[in-house]
């Protein structure tokens, strides 16, 4: 097991027991202190973002498990964050986690299919778009992308 597997199974129950799923680790070595980043989000039933007394929680636990374990040897900073906007939408989870936002998804064909993401299933997603409601199916997602709105519609 090398050091990115071992520290992501010791932050999995501390970001889970703040109420998060971890998402990603890794470790860059530099010099006296490596820099460890562990990424978390909320689960992919949730809609929203992770709010920081959350990931404060989890950085505090996670932490306090990599101390304890003694796992990286020498001094380290540990950097714990959200995968933020810009991460692009790979797997089904990114994209449920993504409902209710508007992306911007690259079709395998080279098309491009946008609208706000209504709905996640395990073989496709549903847009509602200028044209209405469009269904892609997961198998032809290159990748997607979250569009960054500055002001919401508000829902009825």
């Amino acid at each position: 097991m090398d050091i990115t597997e071992r520290i992501a199974d010791l932050a999995a129950p501390a970001a889970e027991a703040a109420g998060l799923v971890l998402d990603g680790v890794e470790v860059h070595p530099g010099g006296k202190r490596s820099r460890v980043v562990v990424t978390v989000d909320l689960p992919e039933t949730e809609v929203g973002s992770a709010d920081l007394d959350s990931i404060a929680d989890a950085s505090r636990g996670i932490g306090k498990a990599l101390d304890e374990a003694d796992v990286m040897s020498g001094e380290y900073l540990l950097e714990v964050s959200t995968p933020g906007t810009s991460r692009p939408l790979t797997e089904r989870r990114h994209f449920m986690r993504a409902r209710t936002r508007l992306v911007v998804i690259d079709l395998v064909s080279g098309d491009q299919a946008r609208g706000r993401l209504v709905e996640v299933s395990e073989d496709a997603v549903v847009l509602d778009g200028a044209a209405g409601e469009v269904t892609v199916p997961m198998a032809n997602i290159a990748r997607g992308e979250i569009e960054l709105e500055l002001k919401r519609i508000e829902e009825d």
